[in-house]
């Protein structure tokens, strides 16, 4: 990427000092709800002190330049930035350009993104798995080539001056870059937004200034978006889209099948199968006739399961697999509720360090960990975190889903609520949604 002209490489140095340091900004503005500013940043407050008519301030306009004016709106009409930085958001930022093209073909939508939003023509200013990494000690080696990305992204946007802007997850970099664009007028449309009803909820008031509509994928979300005054609309949920078409199924006969599901990440599994998988042992000296199986996904390295005879392993489809099953033990995460779109009764577990654990119950302000839970609002499923999170008392909780139980009964009609509020039959599926808000967005008069 070519060096910034000097000028404007000192602006964007003395624009990161703002944004490190909020107290330098101005608290006046901030207390009238006017974009906070600093003198470094803000050319036409800096013209205005010196006596002197700023570049781009008001001035007589003649009839050619108002036409002008008119195509440039049209232009920006057409013009939108998209920022997705990670490969679950590369995926849903694909779906959701797909759906645009079909609503607006003549839009032209740039940024940053990856190989599935590349292969929709998206013009990719910056490639996601460029700038896409975890961990402190990955980001401080990567940190001035993300900067270099945001740079890039904010020097285009305010050349080509698009009225919208649609971001997706990332919240460490989209949060800033929201910032940045709000400043040039640009309306952000935020897509699976940060977890601030957990923890740092510090961050709303961010999302309040900086983001203009929230997309949210959990219907809790909106209610929380909206109990802080932020514009939030609930567009349906990516994982319940393959659900959606389908009508409830119907009770199943049992199967004799037990679904594992320790995890993605090498950590988890490594704290989460042996527990795990000494349950599914006691399970099935009971139920001699039981199966366990394990949907296995690209990313997991197989040797971490071990080699277990009486272990089933299938390569994915954990949809297939849920959806075949009596019930399943689910470490907690997107699974479970993949596991309640399957209405497959379920028991979740979780375990970590305990260093991991003590920060964490300091930091977050939720009553459940499963999202099921959270969805609901009272504990549908059973949870059994840390020294909970025992073979015997993992087989214990699982034993009365096995049968025709009340309580597997009280379950699948828990889950069935949530179905229908996460795929509610005939709706269309989130990707659709998001990009009609994101139009709406960008048509929406200037006020």
């Amino acid at each position: 990427m070519a060096a910034a002209p000097r000028g404007l490489a000192a602006t964007r140095k003395a624009e990161r000092v703002c944004e490190l340091h909020p107290r330098w900004q101005d608290a006046r503005a901030l207390s009238l709800g006017t974009p906070a500013r600093c003198a470094h940043r803000d050319p036409l407050s800096r013209a205005a002190s010196a006596g002197r008519p700023a570049a781009g301030g008001p001035r007589a306009r003649g009839a050619g330049e108002g036409r002008a004016q008119a195509g440039t709106r049209a232009g920006r009409l057409s013009e939108l930035l998209v920022v997705a930085l990670e490969a679950s958001a590369d995926l849903h930022g694909a779906a959701v350009l797909r759906e645009l093209r079909a609503l607006r073909p003549g839009l032209r939508p740039f940024g940053a993104g990856g190989p599935r939003m590349r292969a929709e023509g998206f013009e990719a200013l910056a490639r996601a798995e460029d700038v896409s990494v975890m961990g402190i000690g990955e980001v401080l080696p990567a940190l001035p080539r993300i900067l270099e990305t945001m740079d890039a992204l904010y020097d285009a946007a305010r050349e080509r001056r698009p009225r919208a802007a649609l971001l997706i997850d990332s919240p460490d970099f989209n949060l800033r870059l929201a910032r940045r664009l709000r400043r040039i007028g640009v309306r952000v449309a935020y897509f699976i937004g940060p977890s601030v009803w957990a923890w740092r909820t510090y961050r709303v008031r961010q999302i309040a200034r900086h983001v203009a509509r929230m997309l949210v994928i959990l219907p809790f979300e909106a209610r929380f978006y909206g109990s802080h005054r932020v514009p939030a609309t609930y567009v349906g949920n990516p994982l319940a889209d393959a659900f959606r078409a389908a009508p409830s199924p119907p009770a199943r006969a049992p199967s004799g099948v037990l679904a594992l599901l320790p995890g993605s990440r090498a950590q988890e599994i490594r704290r989460i199968w042996p527990p795990m998988l000494a349950a599914a042992r006691l399970l099935k000296e009971r139920h001699p006739r039981l199966r366990l199986v394990v949907p296995v996904a690209p990313t997991i390295d197989r040797t971490l399961l071990g080699e277990v005879p009486e272990i089933e392993l299938v390569d994915g489809r954990a949809p297939e697999v849920l959806t075949r099953a009596d019930a399943a033990v689910v470490a907690s995460g997107t699974a479970t509720l993949e596991a309640a779109l399957a209405l497959t009764p379920m028991v979740v577990v979780y375990r970590t360090s305990w260093l991991t654990w003590w920060i964490g119950r300091m930091l977050v302000r939720v009553e459940f960990l499963s999202l099921v839970n959270l969805i609901s609002g009272r504990a549908v499923v059973p949870e059994l975190l840390q020294r909970e999170c025992t073979p015997e008392r993992i087989a214990a909780a699982v034993e009365p889903l096995l049968s025709s139980t009340p309580l597997r009964t009280a379950q699948l009609d828990a889950l069935r609520a949530i179905r229908a509020e996460l795929a509610p039959e005939g709706s269309p599926p989130a990707a659709r949604r998001a990009a009609e808000e994101v139009l709406a967005l960008l048509e929406a008069p200037v006020p």
